[in-house]
């Protein structure tokens, strides 16, 4: 047993393959041959404990499970122990003793013997949880152990199926899950400390310019809307092409990550930024432009003067204080987004992850059929939405919506418009579209009918051309959905020219 109990008499030892290698091969053999890393003490002396006091299975109950045992009749001893304690019945060597008479696995040990011997070994221990903690830590080393072996026999393995990435994609998928696995936090918190911290982010909100709680979109409305972006929320952004999803995806990123370098930290956020469509050099093209004032047909045409190269570099000056960290790896999947969301995180510093856009991202499967698309889009959203939880950041990510929404006179869009998946709204926190009634508007600009008088075309024309007048510039974004607060719709101004989203009433002031 381990320093800490207090032990009567030593439990019969198991025997091991250890000492069996030592004594058939000699010193030698022993320094070859290594035994996955336990403690048979302490399992033992565990065990021992919850036979004599079922209470104690409390304290560890909530994280150790049977698989965390390194001998297999511990496992079963201790499954049974928790099966019977669930039960409201008490377990002992003497109510076990029905479910060990002919198990082979106690036999090595001394058969049924060896739960009273378990129990009546322990005089008193103290510290429960440690020799839990202790047990657990040893489980981790051994996957690990397992897990190197796996990838050291699957990089040896070549497969059409599985390249080097893949591989690695995968590993350190596992390794994570290994990692989270082994958080041993969380329970019950009292209704007092959550008050307290209530009232905290309620003080960030009433001290902030904008009573932003959350990370600022740099639009004044749409913040007061959302509070800002929340750590742990997936913000689905959607709507039809050439709406500008990307341009306000873009703006919103810029201004969160300018922000933060503005307040040195205090507010804002460093921000990564997948962008599985454009390129990364098109998407700082974007922001040059914006930043600079020129629009940015004129800058891909080279119809620029001199002077506009001085506000270029003034504006690039700037942005190089921006903490804006842009990935346009085409056709990424899922894991590799987490990993490289967790790198960035790690090197960096991450708070606000932006995706550009959801349907362009692989699941885990390498070679899926279109039948399989509406379960590959599920895993995706579920790995987001996972992503924002793992690394306690927001996560926005931007999605194409069906054709349907093209066949209805009102074409504002709804959440049955999203498209593939049903996943994308039940995953989500906050669903957003952004729409464009002038972008409709222009390409459907009345024509004359048959038989249609000259003065009800001109009635008919003129009504659209002021419809089109009042809507020129202007967007919605429509929050269909918010699990923390309300829905609706806000106004923003919309500069094609310099792709911007900005408020509304600035612009007419």
């Amino acid at each position: 047993m381990t320093k800490d109990a207090t032990i009567e008499r030593p439990v019969k030892e198991i025997p091991s393959a250890t000492m069996e290698a030592g004594q058939n091969s000699g010193q030698n053999s022993r320094q070859n041959y290594r035994m996955l890393p336990h403690n048979l003490e302490a399992e033992q002396g565990l065990l021992g404990t919850f036979l004599v006091d079922n209470r104690s299975l409390e304290k560890v109950g909530d994280f150790l499970r049977p698989p965390h045992f390194f001998v297999p009749a511990h496992q079963r001893i201790f499954e049974a122990i928790m099966v019977l304690v669930e039960r409201g019945q008490t377990a002992s060597p003497v109510t076990l003793k029905n479910y060990f008479e002919k198990d082979e696995d106690l036999i090595p040990v001394g058969g049924q013997e060896y739960l009273a011997e378990l129990a009546a070994s322990v005089v008193t221990i103290v510290n429960t949880e440690d020799y839990a903690r202790t047990i657990y830590d040893l489980h981790l080393r051994r996957e690990l152990i397992t897990l190197g072996e796996d990838v050291v026999n699957e990089s040896f393995a070549h497969t059409l199926d599985r390249d080097a990435i893949s591989t690695i994609e995968q590993a350190e998928s596992r390794l994570f899950k290994l990692a989270e696995s082994g958080e041993i936090r969380g329970g019950f918190a009292t209704l007092r400390d959550s008050v307290l911290t209530a009232i905290e982010i309620a003080e960030i909100a009433y001290k902030s310019d904008g009573h932003v709680t959350g990370i600022t979109t740099g639009l004044r409305d749409v913040d007061q809307k959302l509070g800002g972006l929340h750590p742990s929320d997936l913000l689905i952004l959607a709507g039809r092409p050439s709406m500008g999803k990307t341009a306000l995806a873009t703006n919103i990123a810029f201004n969160a990550a300018k922000k933060y370098a503005e307040t040195g930290g205090k507010e804002g956020a460093i921000v990564g930024f997948f962008s599985l469509e454009m390129s990364a050099d098109q998407l700082a093209a974007r922001i040059l432009s914006d930043q600079s004032g020129i629009s940015g047909d004129a800058i891909r045409k080279g119809q620029i003067k001199e002077d506009d190269f001085r506000r270029f570099v003034e504006a690039s000056q700037k942005l190089a204080q921006v903490p804006l960290y842009i990935d346009d790896t085409p056709a990424q999947s899922i894991a590799a987004i987490r990993t490289r969301a967790r790198r960035l995180k790690r090197q960096h510093g991450l708070d606000l992850l932006v995706i550009d856009y959801l349907q362009l991202l692989r699941g885990s499967g390498s070679r899926q059929g279109l039948e399989n698309r509406v379960q590959e889009v599920s895993e995706i959203t579920r790995g987001l939405k996972a992503i924002a939880k793992e690394l306690q950041i927001p996560v926005l990510a931007l999605s194409q919506l069906s054709r349907a929404v093209e066949q209805r006179e009102d074409k504002r869009p709804m959440l049955s418009d999203l498209r593939e998946s049903g996943s994308i709204e039940q995953d989500s926190d906050v669903v957003m579209f952004v729409y464009r009634e002038e972008y409709y508007l222009s390409r459907e600009e009345p024509s004359q009918k048959v038989s249609e008088s000259d003065e009800k075309f001109y009635e008919r024309h003129e009504s659209w051309a002021q419809r089109l007048q009042e809507t020129a510039s202007v967007a919605e974004v429509i929050i269909a959905k918010q699990r923390h607060g309300p829905i609706g719709k806000e106004t923003l101004f919309f500069d094609p020219n310099l792709t911007r989203f900005s408020d509304l009433d600035r612009q007419h002031s």
